[in-house]
């Protein structure tokens, strides 16, 4: 095993027989602070949120980190002392943005149900746009700003039904999606957006999914929200911003996705042939700044041969992990310490790598080849998005702890959550 055999990962190294976060043994990590343990490299966020910067040298652009990827305070605080905005989904993640050190004014709240009591808090925070994403949230939305003598600023999150040929449960900007107002419908809901009295019309959004691995999709998806730019405009409503989403993927497996300012270099010839390239420009990544940047360091309790399968047991589980159970999910598993080929329990054999939770959906990976040993500890790769921020209690295990290593220095920036932490806010019946 050499570096080279981490694609995706130039931060994680191993030098000579142990795995290393930039100038961190993962190994002592795990014996410091136990595992599962999920750890972050901060070299690894900032040099994938510098090709987005390189991308947009010279122009108006404002990059919002989509922070459902990853919202622990830790991260959070690296990307907003690097400058970045964020793109919210609820109430919650904005205290956390405030909490972080992150500005207002530079929030995007996004989302279908945004209710009564976010809008009121997003709106006292001062952020600085909602993502609308129907008619009826335009409405309320506008009450609530009037009752609060104050117009919310909007962009409407358009569908632009292009396919981004990505996993269903991802994809966010089809026809049959939840997500956004219908294109054809588009440039009435501006009309009504532009007629309501607690309403500041700013820009226009969109987004079609997650884990993209091909420019072809963002291209069309351009062409036809810049088509409803230029309709729109030509009715009198004048739009700000171009607010164009995330979803740029990341190599989990082998995959191949444009490099992000490779990829904007594309986009930013088309807006500039289209006429709109003095527009202020939004983007909201989040798996392409974080999901290569973490892993989750687990380890084997047990081997378990069988007739047909092999099983590695660690003691990281779907709850832990659940990108796996949700969506069928590829993440590289590699040896923290690389096993003594001459070794009695160095065999190689193949293992589904499955988790101790109480479901046959609690699976890592299936038929990986393995020199592994009950004791050993594993790391998963590619861990830094949709892991810790979707983890659960379920079992009633506690959530992992967490570590940011920047350099030759590890900061804790989670700890370990216990049983009475998680039982806190229960009570007993009495009487």
């Amino acid at each position: 095993m050499t570096p080279d055999m981490l694609p995706g990962h130039p931060h994680f190294s191993y030098r000579g027989d142990a795995l290393f976060a930039e100038d961190v043994r993962l190994g002592e990590l795990a014996r410091m602070h136990g595992t599962p343990l999920f750890v972050y490299s901060k070299a690894a966020m900032l040099s994938a949120l510098a090709a987005y910067q390189r991308g947009f040298d010279g122009r108006d652009a404002q990059i919002c980190y989509a922070m459902k990827a990853n919202s622990s305070l830790g991260v959070l605080q690296v990307f907003a002392r690097a400058g970045c905005g964020f793109d919210i989904v609820s109430g919650g993640e904005l205290a956390r943005v405030l909490a972080a050190g992150g500005e207002a004014q530079k929030v995007i709240f996004s989302g279908v149900g945004k209710t009564r009591d976010e809008m009121r808090q997003a709106l006292a925070a001062g952020i600085g746009c909602f993502n609308v994403e129907s008619e009826a949230e335009l409405n309320v939305l506008s009450d609530v700003a009037s009752a609060m003598q104050l117009r919310a600023p909007v962009s409407i999150r358009v569908n632009p039904d292009v396919d981004p040929k990505t996993h269903p449960y991802i994809s966010t900007g089809l026809k049959d999606n939840k997500f956004g107002v219908a294109h054809d419908d588009a440039l009435r809901v501006y009309r009504h957006a532009a007629s309501l009295e607690g309403l500041r019309v700013a820009g226009i959004d969109c987004h079609i999914g997650s884990q993209i691995t091909d420019a072809a999709p963002y291209l069309d998806a351009m062409d036809r929200v810049l088509d409803l730019v230029t309709a729109i405009e030509a009715a009198g409503i004048a739009l700000a911003h171009i607010d164009f989403g995330g979803g740029l993927g990341i190599d989990y497996n082998h995959d191949t996705p444009p490099a992000a300012d490779a990829l904007w270099r594309q986009l930013l010839a088309k807006l500039d042939a289209r006429g709109h390239g003095g527009k202020k420009l939004m983007i909201e990544p989040g798996r392409s700044l974080v999901g290569n940047a973490g892993v989750c360091l687990t380890e084997v309790l047990y081997l378990k041969p069988g007739g047909q399968k092999n099983f590695c047991i660690i003691d990281a589980a779907m709850n832990d992990l659940p990108r796996p159970a949700l969506y069928q999910a590829f993440h590289a598993i590699v040896p923290v310490t690389l096993p003594d080929q001459d070794a009695p329990a160095a065999v190689e054999a193949r293992y589904d790598v499955v988790g101790p939770v109480c479901e046959s959906g609690d699976w890592i990976g299936r038929d990986r080849a393995l020199r592994v040993a009950a004791g050993n500890c594993l790391a998963v790769m590619s861990a830094g998005a949709y892991c810790m921020s979707m983890a659960s209690n379920y079992n009633t295990r506690g959530r992992a702890a967490e570590v940011l290593v920047d350099g030759s220095q590890a900061h804790l920036i989670r700890r370990r959550e216990t049983v009475q932490d998680q039982m806190r806010q229960e009570l007993l019946v009495t009487g």
